[in-house]
Formats: C-alpha cells, structure tokens, sequence
C-alpha cells in the first residue's frame, strides 16, 4: 500500500509534488466538486488515468521528474 494513497492517490500526488499536506488538497477538490456541481468528480477520474504510477517510467511523456 503506497502512502498517502486514498482513492487512486491523485489528491495523494499532487500534495506531495506541490509540498502541500494531501488533506487540504483534499478538502478543496471536495469544495471545487460541490460548488461546481460534481466538475471535480471528472476531472479526478481523468487525473487518475492520466497521471503516471510513482515510480512508473516517464520516459517519452515528457514529463520531468520532481
């Protein structure tokens, strides 16, 4: 079990690149999903298809590492 991960680990990994604590990133992906009446549900499910495993090879994404 990875640390940090809850629900395909997106709010998990987006705390942890940006040095901020998952749990606010948490708190304001709910806030964003309410207010924006349930936008934020899809865009966590795309962020948890687009954004690579930790430790996954990122070579040929361009995507550089943290």
């Amino acid at each position: 079990m990875k640390e940090g991960k809850l629900l395909g680990g997106v709010c998990g990994g987006i705390g942890k690149y940006f040095e901020i604590d998952p749990v606010i990133i948490r708190i304001l992906w709910v806030v964003l999903t309410l207010l924006s009446v349930g936008i934020g549900v899809i865009v966590y499910i795309a962020a948890w298809i687009l954004v690579p495993e930790e430790g996954q090879d990122n070579e040929g994404t361009g995507i550089a590492p943290p």
